[in-house]
């Protein structure tokens, strides 16, 4: 699968937060986020593994009550179904990928 870059398909699932899946296979899922400052994503939990990088930007995400300044050039990993939540601190951009796929995040065709 490939995909060509463009600015459309972002969905807001939490005010301040747009994401759009970039492309996916059959045990991942890539997505990008654009984060606004101010944003937060509330504490929450699923069964996915989660593995980000942050392109641009800064945030404090807490994974299990533990919470880390993520700058620039920052990555994470998340293990399934541990809470995690984020306070945006400056306008970001983050790429994450998902095992296995959000099945709630493939695109609506």
């Amino acid at each position: 699968m490939f995909a060509k870059h463009s600015d459309n398909g972002f969905l807001s699932p939490v005010e301040g937060i747009e994401m759009k899946t970039l492309v996916y296979g059959e045990k991942r899922l890539l997505s990008r986020f654009h984060l606004k400052k101010g944003s937060k994503l509330p504490a929450h939990s699923h069964p996915h593994e989660q593995t980000g990088f942050m392109v641009s930007g800064k945030m404090t995400l807490y994974i299990d009550q533990e919470g880390v300044l993520v700058e620039s050039g920052d990555s994470w990993s998340i293990p399934g179904n541990v809470e995690h939540r984020a306070e945006v601190m400056e306008d970001s951009v983050a790429i994450e990928v998902f095992s296995p796929v959000r099945e709630d995040y493939l695109p609506k065709d």
